[in-house]
């Protein structure tokens, strides 16, 4: 699909999808068709396949071609199915307008249009366009922190609360390490974000800043941040996940513990009945009346013998 929207003042309006590109000062390309991709290419700007985003190396995935920076950033978003995914995403910036490839559904993309008059230095043109949407996306990754954290909050209240269970237990442990796994992605997200936003505050430094270089430094301030919280999340969830597999090793322990004095219990009255359960001819019990009767009080008063001296030893 191909949205293109036109500046008008500090807002953004949508144009026709099938109307000329040429007053666009954005043009979002989400999972484009051929025919899209060459309505962008009569520009004079090539659109980069998914392979060749995926497969671009970290450190090569800025660059200038054609008089237009190309800049491939990692962002979190929702695929076709609706799954949580974490996907490269590529801002083509030219002195006219905006380009972003997207084969995901990152949040912001769908947020900024309506906010932008809210959000950044304004969508006048593409420079404070591309700011501006990067400030959207940096408040969205900084919701996801807020929120994981909030999570894991609950989901370390729950482990405390839980006690023995160990199918609990190992559930909260399951969504421990998908906490992990987001926060892994957000936490590449900044770092591919932090590269393109510096690659392009340089070319800022090489002439025509319009007073964006504070915007710039405002948004690596704010990445940088982020980074220490997501780094203070990732500590949570490492000591999150030592305390529930200590929990579940004391439930195992308490398991295997229960089993082991049961054992011990029964082996006293198994002892007796192996004895008077030997075939020998010369075993005088054999002969008693009361023999029976002598044998399973035997057992039971050894059973419960060992079950008070347990008690006794507090080992119950």
């Amino acid at each position: 699909m191909l949205f293109a929207y036109a500046s008008a003042g500090a807002k953004l309006t949508q144009m026709p999808h099938s109307g000329p590109l040429d007053p666009a000062v954005w043009v979002d390309l989400y999972k484009p068709m051929p025919a899209q991709v060459e309505r962008v290419r009569a520009m004079g700007l090539e659109v980069p396949t998914p392979a060749e985003m995926e497969e671009i190396e970290l450190s090569n995935r800025l660059y200038r071609e054609g008089g237009a920076d190309y800049m491939t950033v990692v962002l979190p978003g929702l695929d076709e199915t609706g799954a949580r995914v974490s996907a490269p995403v590529t801002f083509i910036l030219t002195a006219t307008r905006l380009i972003t490839v997207r084969h995901h559904r990152p949040r912001p993309f769908e947020t900024y249009p309506t906010r932008a008059d809210k959000v950044g230095p304004g969508c006048t043109d593409p420079r404070r366009l591309f700011l501006s949407l990067m400030e959207e996306i940096i408040g969205r990754l900084a919701d996801i922190l807020e929120a994981g954290g909030g999570e894991l909050d609950q989901i370390t209240a729950r482990v405390f609360d839980l006690g023995g269970s160990d199918r609990n237990l190992a559930g909260a442990l399951r969504e421990i390490s998908q906490m992990s796994d987001q926060i892994a992605k957000v936490r590449l997200s900044l770092l591919t974000l932090e590269r393109a936003i510096s690659y392009f505050g340089q070319s800022l430094a090489d002439g025509g800043g319009d007073g964006l270089r504070p915007v710039v430094k405002g948004l690596m301030r704010d990445i940088q941040a982020l980074e220490v919280h997501g780094d203070f999340l990732t500590n949570r969830i490492a000591m999150a996940s030592d305390l529930s597999l200590g929990m579940i090793s004391v439930a195992q322990n308490t398991t295997v513990k229960i089993v082991s004095v049961v054992a011990v219990i029964f082996l006293p009255p198994t002892l007796i009945a192996s004895a008077y359960g030997m075939n020998f001819t010369g075993i005088p019990e054999l002969t008693w009346a009361w023999g029976y009767q002598m044998a399973l009080g035997l057992m039971l008063a050894s059973a419960v013998g060992t079950f008070l001296f347990f008690k006794w030893k507090r080992w119950l």
